[in-house]
C-alpha cells in the first residue's frame, strides 16, 4: 500500500501499536476499497487519524505534565519531611534546654535555701554578739559610772564648793503620771547654804547625741527639781571638738583617770 507523504508523517508521530492497527486498517480499506471511494472519504479518513494523532499528543503532554507535578509533589513532600525533621529535632532540643534549665533552677533553689539557712544563723549570731557587746557596754558603763559615784566627790568640792548631802547614784526619775527618765548620775548638795543637785550624763565614749539626749532630759527635769542644778559630763574619751561643744553648753566634763584609785 502507499502513502502520501503528510499520511506517513501523521502515522509517524503515533503510538507504534495504535499506527499498526491504523496501518492495518487502511490495508484493508485499500484492499476492499471500491472504485467508488471519493478523495473526500480518504480525506476524511486522513483526518480521523491525524485527530488521533494529535489527541494521543495531549494525552502525552497531559502525562507528562502530570508526571512533573508529582515530582514536584515529591520534592514538596521531602521539603516537608525534612522540614518536620528539622523541627523535631529543634523541639528535642528545647525540651533538653528546658530540662537542664528546671535543674539549673532547682539546684538555684537549693542553693538559695542554703543561703538563707546560712543567713539566719549569721543573723542569730550576730544578735548574740549584738546581745554581748551590749552587755559588755552596759557592764563597762556601770563600772565607769560606780567610779564616779566614788571620785566625784571631792573633784565637786574642789571645782564647785558642793558639799553632798547624799551619795550619787543613778536613778529613774518620775517627770509626769506613769512617765520616768533615766539619770546616769543624780544626787542632792550644798553650797553655800542652799540646796544644789548633780545632774550628770556618763557614757565611755562620749559622742554629741549623748549630749543633746541629756540636756532634753535636763529640760525635762527642771519640771519636777526646782533648785539649782550643776550639770556634769563623765567619760573613758571624746574628741577634742565634743569637749568644746560640752564646755559651750555649760557641762562640767571629768574623764576617768582623774577619779583617785580606791
Amino acid at each position: 500500500m502507499r502513502y502520501s507523504v503528510s499520511l506517513f508523517k501523521i502515522l509517524q508521530n503515533i503510538e507504534p501499536h495504535i499506527r499498526e492497527a491504523l496501518i492495518a486498517i487502511l490495508e484493508e480499506i485499500e484492499k476492499h476499497r471500491e472504485e467508488s471511494v471519493t478523495r473526500s472519504e480518504f480525506n476524511e479518513l486522513k483526518k480521523i487519524v491525524q485527530e488521533l494523532a494529535e489527541a494521543q499528543k495531549r494525552t502525552e503532554e497531559k502525562l507528562k505534565e502530570l508526571a512533573e507535578a508529582q515530582k514536584r509533589t515529591e520534592e514538596a513532600q521531602k521539603r516537608t519531611e525534612e522540614r518536620l525533621n528539622e523541627l523535631a529535632e529543634a523541639q528535642k532540643q528545647t525540651e533538653e534546654a528546658l530540662k537542664e534549665l528546671a535543674e539549673a533552677q532547682k539546684r538555684t533553689e537549693e542553693a538559695q535555701k542554703r543561703t538563707e539557712e546560712e543567713l539566719c544563723k549569721l543573723i542569730k549570731e550576730h544578735r548574740k554578739t549584738r546581745d554581748n557587746l551590749g552587755g559588755l557596754q552596759h557592764t563597762v558603763g556601770y563600772v565607769l559610772e560606780d567610779r564616779a559615784y566614788k571620785g566625784l566627790p571631792p573633784l565637786l568640792e574642789r571645782d564647785f564648793g558642793v558639799k553632798l548631802l547624799e551619795p550619787l547614784r543613778r536613778q529613774y526619775i518620775k517627770i509626769g503620771p506613769g512617765k520616768y527618765i533615766e539619770v546616769n548620775i543624780i544626787g542632792c548638795g550644798q553650797r553655800n547654804g542652799k540646796k544644789v543637785w548633780i545632774v550628770g550624763e556618763c557614757k565611755s565614749q562620749l559622742k554629741k547625741r549623748h549630749i543633746n539626749d541629756f540636756l532634753k532630759n535636763v529640760d525635762r527635769l527642771k519640771k519636777v527639781i526646782s533648785e539649782d542644778m550643776i550639770l556634769i559630763a563623765v567619760t573613758y574619751q571624746t574628741s577634742p571638738p565634743i569637749q568644746e561643744y560640752i564646755k559651750e553648753k555649760g557641762i562640767k566634763l571629768y574623764f576617768s583617770y582623774e577619779f583617785p584609785l580606791f
